[in-house]
């Protein structure tokens, strides 16, 4: 809509800006033990961000965080809570990729959160979908994950510069993403990752990111993680995918990149199934 400029003396003149409308969406939900089963125990929506419980054959729930507007874009904030009660176990994912498209320096970046907290003896599989950053893309997002006693948590996180069917590439991005995980309130892993137009210049570079189009990394937070390390070695060749994996004092993480996006995709489906022993969320086609 057009916007009413009242400084002109004595009338009113339309502005040219419009009015820019912003996602402002959070939802949230916990889950508790009932009878032995982990059930939904509360669940607040608000905005864009929904949250569903699809149908699943199998004793942990599946929960579906799922952003209706689209994609996000300078401005807009959005935010996913999850609570797990001691001894629970639920798989949480998106319902496709994200998309982070372009923003206009007056906006400022879109901002994204992601809380997680899991009780002693409490498992969480938090399995987001790719985040696609499109030019001039300008996203700050935070992930901070919290775990009481010997909670496991296995997570991920992915990265497409640009799309690939449509012979993008980048040249100016502002993307920050800072990954957190504790124990007790102490760190186990804490992952800076920013992106800015001065990395995608150097791409081709060792020093950048040696030509790939999509970045991956997968950890496993567990008192036994490192014990599944020579599981994941072999992955760790797939054919056109850089990859490697270390584990030490209850983590093992695992890192990829991919001149092609749906190769590093399939790469880490076949990660995340070795480490979880069953598929990955039907939401998730490979």
């Amino acid at each position: 809509m057009p916007m009413l400029d009242r400084t002109a003396p004595g009338h009113a003149q339309i502005s040219a800006q419009p009015r820019r409308q912003r996602v402002d969406a959070r939802a949230a939900a916990g889950f508790a033990l009932r009878d032995g089963r982990t059930v939904l125990q509360r669940l607040r929506q608000q905005g864009s961000a929904k949250a569903m419980l699809p149908r699943v054959h199998r004793p942990e729930p599946e929960l579906v965080f799922l952003n209706t507007a689209g994609g996000l874009t300078g401005g807009d904030r959005i935010g996913f809570d999850l609570d797990l009660a001691p001894g629970t176990h639920v798989v949480a994912t998106t319902q496709t990729a994200e998309r982070a498209y372009a923003s206009l320096p007056e906006t400022g970046p879109a901002a994204m959160t992601v809380r997680i907290t899991a009780g002693a003896g409490a498992r969480i599989d938090w399995l987001p979908q790719e985040t696609i950053l499109f030019e001039r893309a300008a996203l700050h997002r935070r992930t901070e994950i919290d775990l009481a006693g010997d909670a496991a948590c296995l997570w991920c996180e992915s990265v497409v510069l640009g799309r690939e069917a449509m012979g993008e590439t980048l040249q100016t991005l502002d993307f920050r993403d800072t990954r957190v995980i504790r124990r007790d309130g102490v760190p186990v892993m804490a992952e800076p990752l920013r992106l800015t137009g001065a990395t995608l210049a150097r791409r081709e570079a060792a020093s950048g990111l040696g030509g790939a189009r999509a970045l991956a990394t997968i950890a496993l937070i567990a008192p036994d993680a490192p014990d599944l390390l020579g599981r994941v070695l072999p992955l760790c060749a797939t054919a056109g995918v850089t990859a490697s994996a270390s584990g030490w004092d209850g983590r093992l993480v695992i890192r990829g990149l991919a001149a092609k996006p749906f190769a590093l995709r399939r790469w880490m489906a076949a990660v995340l199934d070795e480490l979880r022993g069953r598929p990955l969320p039907r939401v998730w086609t490979i």
